[in-house]
């Protein structure tokens, strides 16, 4: 169990994420609850994790799934009560397991108190908390888009300005240029860390310093001046993991946010990796393979500038983000092949690794028609390419590649009706293939993804050159092996994976001829053949 007393106890711990709404319902209400996690628990402890993500389960009209939220101090009564909560914390807490809130910082609901206050006039001291500026019904400020589509303003009659909003109409950005917000913010994180939370995930952080009038949404001049001073009132008063996500972060902004002296956050949550597979220029539904090469690098260069400067997240799949064994695995030939390279790859570098739910299990994407689906983003998307003329068939495939709702489908526990998931009728259908693909399988087979996963964070709190060892990508032009080191006094990692379909010659190098296997997914490998997605770690002490 970590010693979470310490100030950086993190640097060795793995985080599980879960989607509450879709990870365990005890009510038959349909919707997983807080009580559904503490009954799985144990669960999470016998996979060795250390901290949970909770997507948010604050009080929320849940326009955007929770991410739109009515009162922070208050739990959404779909996912149970303030108690709950409390006896989450101390069970998880039993269990050496910390619960990370998810935090939506950026935006609140446009039913939360404040922002009911600001829109009664512009004399309401409420007014300022969020960002208002003058235009006629008919003309808006000027033509900025929300990331969820349309105009990022909206008209209030009552007050004859418009309000701005990044994503849904009924998500009011929050004015952090006003002190007194920042104030609200600092006193619910302190009461929070009162209640016993072990960290934070700050949602969209690098869009809290927007300057609308320049066009200016992400990385705004006083976006560090903002985190620096947030991180000095609350989270530097105890020992706790932050998280920042922050999709236009590069690697000089990344070492801003997770600075070893702790001045903003712990570390970053970015996203270059993962918009690999996207047409250049294009946005996400715009699909293209994925550039093997490319990301091979990208990862190497993210290990090599933060060794020693800042901190990162390692992650592959999460609540927006479609199964990554379907994704750059194969979820047909190879699921449990592919599922386990791609952990390898992933949990042999450094940095926090994230499981998302179901991603011990190599759970898959759905595919569905689109009535079916329940995500705001993508049924946006959906009618807005209807009306441009883009043919059902193409709009379909970039939903079945990479619509979030692959993500939130029910947490796949047995072979039972819903998967186990509920007793009543889930808010979302379960994916189709939980007959095979379920919890209750995998902890009865000593071969599982699951007991695979479990031995690779074992490795992590067992070997100190997986959290604290420096990087050499090897093989950097290779079309289908991801190879690199791990070196830390006197102590080195040989990670290969083969991530394709098909048999690759590799001869190991000499001075790895005769290293310990720590974990492998297939036998083989040492002969120089490499079998389809078949991966190994290496370990040696230098003589």
């Amino acid at each position: 169990m970590l010693d979470k007393t310490k100030k950086d106890w993190w640097k060795s711990a793995v985080a599980y994420q879960i989607y509450p709404k879709s990870f365990q319902d005890t009510t038959g209400s349909g919707t997983g609850d807080l009580q559904g996690i503490i009954r799985r628990l144990d669960y999470l402890k016998t996979l060795g994790v250390d901290v949970l993500w909770l997507s948010p389960v604050f009080a929320s009209p849940q326009v955007d799934n929770g991410y739109d939220i009515s009162d922070y101090r208050a739990i959404d009564p779909m996912f149970g009560t303030l108690e709950d909560m409390r006896e989450l914390i101390a069970e998880g807490k039993k269990r050496g397991i910390g619960i990370m809130l998810d935090l939506v910082l950026n935006h609140s609901s446009n039913q939360h108190h404040w922002f009911l206050e600001a829109k009664k006039s512009k004399d309401n001291p409420y007014h300022d908390y969020y960002v208002w500026r003058d235009g006629t019904p008919d003309t808006p400020p000027n033509d900025m888009k929300a990331c969820f589509g349309g105009s990022a303003w909206e008209w209030v009659p009552e007050v004859g300005q418009y309000y701005f909003h990044q994503f849904a109409p009924e998500q009011p950005d929050l004015n952090w240029e006003n002190p007194a917000v920042r104030r609200e913010i600092y006193d619910m994180i302190l009461w929070w860390m009162e209640q016993g939370v072990e960290g934070f995930r700050l949602d969209v952080i690098d869009q809290i310093a927007k300057e609308p009038d320049k066009g200016i949404t992400g990385n705004g001049p006083r976006l560090h001046e903002f985190l620096r001073e947030l991180s000095a009132n609350t989270f530097q008063k105890g020992c706790l993991v932050t998280v920042g996500e922050a999709w236009g972060a590069d690697t000089e902004r990344a070492k801003l946010y997770s600075a070893p002296d702790g001045s903003e956050l712990s570390m970053v949550f970015q996203f270059e990796q993962m918009m690999l597979d996207q047409q250049k220029g294009k946005g996400k539904w715009d699909l293209a393979s994925l550039p093997f090469v490319e990301m091979k690098k990208s990862y190497a260069k993210w290990q090599k500038e933060l060794h020693g400067a800042g901190w990162n997240s390692l992650f592959l799949n999460n609540h927006d983000l479609p199964r990554i064994v379907s994704r750059w695995g194969d979820d047909t030939g190879y699921r449990e092949m592919s599922a386990k390279a791609l952990a390898t790859m992933l949990h042999g570098m450094q940095g926090m690794p994230y499981i998302y739910q179901g991603e011990e299990l190599g759970m898959t994407n759905v595919c569905w028609p689109i009535e079916k689906y329940r995500d705001l983003e993508t049924l946006n998307m959906y009618h807005e390419r209807k009306a441009q003329g883009v043919p059902e068939e193409e709009i379909m495939r970039s939903i079945h590649v990479k619509g979030r709702d692959n993500a939130r489908t029910p947490m796949q526990w047995d072979d039972s009706t819903h998967a186990g998931f509920t007793t009543g009728t889930p808010w979302i259908d379960v994916n189709e293939n939980y007959h095979s693909i379920h919890a209750k399988a995998a902890l009865e087979n000593p071969d599982s993804v699951f007991y695979y996963y479990q031995k690779l964070i074992a490795l992590r709190k067992q070997y100190p050159v997986f959290v604290f060892g420096d990087f050499r990508l090897l093989e950097e032009n290779h079309p289908q092996l991801f190879v690199y080191e791990r070196s830390f006094e006197g102590e080195k990692l040989l990670i290969v994976c083969n991530m394709s379909g098909q048999e690759v010659s590799y001869a190991l190098p000499q001075d790895w001829q005769d290293s310990e296997v720590l974990i492998a997914n297939a036998e083989g490998g040492l002969n120089g053949i490499f079998s389809p997605w078949q991966a190994m770690v290496l370990h040696k002490k230098n003589a």
